[in-house]
């Protein structure tokens, strides 16, 4: 394996590892910590699920965009449009860990058939924004290192994983919205 990855695949390789283990770790973490705990009177940052929540819709635009500009040949307007849905994500994850730290969590309120359709599509969301971390990172490298042929393998198997994430992250916010402040 390792002969089959060049210089910058290499440099990168121990970065995506430790990112891959520690932001959902750090994350999960952060999740169960709250400021009022520990004495830091903040006020609930209620106002952050709408905008992280748009965020992941803009993410997902950004995703399919950046797939036709590639296929289309304009490939800076694709690395612009990926690089700016890499940077959507990273702001996606700050203030949600910023509003999971200032604010209790929101229970679902819906029961029957639709309570088990929200969960199905929260718990997949959950899982499969863990594994797209690595997808994205090792996928972004493979770009960087201009080794587009595995760039272009990879990358049909994380964009449809990423898409679903970002697509999810809206619905999930959309079902569980009615119930904030409950």
């Amino acid at each position: 394996m390792k002969q089959d990855l060049n210089a910058v695949e290499l440099k990168y390789r121990k970065w995506i590892i430790i990112l891959s283990i520690v932001i959902p770790l750090v994350v999960a973490i952060l999740f169960g910590i709250k400021l009022k705990d520990f004495g830091i009177n903040v006020e609930p940052l209620t106002f952050l699920p709408p905008i992280y929540a748009t965020i992941n819709g803009f993410t997902a635009l950004l995703l399919i965009v950046a797939v036709i500009a590639v296929k289309n040949g304009k490939l800076k307007l694709h690395e612009s449009l990926m690089k700016t849905a890499i940077a959507c994500s990273v702001a996606f994850l700050g203030m949600y860990v910023a509003y999971h730290m200032t604010a209790d969590s929101t229970k679902f309120g819906g029961e029957g058939i639709i309570r088990t359709i929200y969960f199905i599509i929260l718990i997949s969301h959950i899982v499969l924004s863990i594994a797209i971390i690595p997808l994205v990172l090792i996928t972004y490298v493979r770009a960087l290192a201009q080794r587009f042929d595995r760039h272009k393998k990879l990358a049909k198997i994380t964009f449809p994983i990423w898409l679903y994430v970002a697509v999810t992250g809206v619905i999930v916010y959309l079902m569980i919205s009615p119930y904030y402040g409950n």
